[in-house]
Parts: structure tokens; sequence; C-alpha cells
């Protein structure tokens, strides 16, 4: 008796012992003709193990190329289909380009560097003013959730002047921000909320389903129902 790690390592463990012995026997065979009807017949219980995978674009050229893969390419027959060479195999895939962007204020991230990028561009007016405003306020707010310590609006400000290219200048005079407290107050408000509508809407869902349910349920228990609604019809 052997055990299995005694035997020769499995090219596709997936499909098992027995047909990796089927393909060795194969490749023994020296009729052509013989060899081909040997292969397509392990095509076909090779499929069978996988019928729910049948539907899937190319499944016979798939089953080919393990095929060729557990012969270790050393199967001599006609193949329906260009099977994969066994230098494509092992070629390792090309590395993704990463995107470089030079984030200079990381704590804010690049959306809101574009954002101000944005800002910078637009025309002086009432508009371009509630925008700038907003964004002062978004950086505070993210400025107190990656560090905790309180900031001056001054800081806040500079780094917005920095972030526009000197298109955004402004001092703590021309712009007061909110609190530091205060933003984060209403920061964790809105997510507390967040967090009950969604407690509420599925506690909602769950008495609905909980009604229908119990709906039958209390028709069996008051078998009285049926004689009452027959006593008010007559």
């Amino acid at each position: 008796m052997k055990y299995n790690t005694e035997e020769k390592r499995l090219a596709l463990p997936d499909y098992g012992r027995n047909i990796q012995n089927m393909v060795d026997h194969c490749l023994t065979i020296a009729d052509r003709e013989e060899r081909t009807r040997c292969a397509n017949t392990i095509i076909s219980i090779m499929g069978n193990m996988f019928p729910h995978l049948r539907d899937v674009n190319n499944f016979k050229h798939i089953l080919w190329d393990h095929l060729a893969i557990m012969s270790d390419f050393k199967l001599d027959i006609d193949y329906p289909y260009e099977v994969i060479k066994k230098e494509e195999l092992y070629v390792r895939p090309k590395c993704l380009p990463y995107p470089k962007n030079d984030i200079r204020y990381r704590h804010y991230g690049k959306t809101i560097e574009l954002m101000i990028n944005e800002a910078s561009k637009m025309e002086e007016g009432p508009m371009r003013d509630r925008l700038v405003q907003l964004l002062a306020t978004h950086l505070k707010l993210d400025y107190l959730l990656w560090n905790k310590d309180s900031v001056d609006d001054e800081k806040i400000l500079k780094d917005l002047s920095e972030m526009s290219n000197r298109k955004i200048t402004l001092n703590p005079d021309q712009l007061k921000l909110m609190e530091g407290r205060e933003l984060m107050r209403i920061c964790n408000g809105n997510a507390a909320k967040n967090l009950s509508q969604m407690g509420k809407a599925n506690n909602g869902k769950k008495n609905q389903a909980g009604g229908a349910k119990n709906q039958p349920n209390a028709m069996k228990k008051n078998p009285n129902n049926q004689a009452k609604k027959q006593a008010k019809k007559q």
C-alpha cells in the first residue's frame, strides 16, 4: 500500500489521483488514434466531475488545457483546441502601474485637494465664498479626526492657502469656523442618528415579518371567529 505522500505531486489536485493515473496511462499508449480516444474519454470524465461549470464560456477548452498540464505537456494527440503552452503557464504577470499622485496632506486626502483646486478657479462671488467656507470646515473636521487635539483656524486657513497655491488666502477675521467640539459633536450625532434610523428600519421589518407569521396562528387560536362572522352576516 502506498500513501499519497509517496506518490508524485499532483499537477491539479482538484481532479484527484485517479484522473492523474488515467492521464499517465494515456501517455503509455503507443497508437495515436487510440491515445486520442483515451484522451476524449478522460475529458468526458473530467467534465462530469464539475457539471455546474458547463455553462462557463470555453469550458471544453479549459478541460483540454488541464489535460495538457496534467500530462506535463507530453501528450501527443490531435487536440481540438489550441492548448496552453508550458512556457506560457509560468509567465509572471506584468506589474500593475500604481498611481503616483502626490498628496500634500494625507490626512485631508486627494479628493478635498481636487475640490480646492476647482474652487480656486471659480470667479469671486457668494457661491465661491460658500464653497470655500464648506471646504475649510471640512478641512478642520478631517484634521480633528486625524489629530484629536484642538486646532486653530489659522492653521486650517494656512493649509487651505497652500493647497490652493495661494489662490485662496483668508485670515481668521475674514472667516470664523465652527468650534472643534461643536464639529465633533455634530459628526458623532449624525453617525448615531444614522445608526438609530438603520436600527428602527430593521426593527420595523422584523415586526412586519413577525406580524405576518403570527396572524394565521391567531386565527387558529380563536375558532369562534368564523362563527361570529357568519352570525353578523345573518
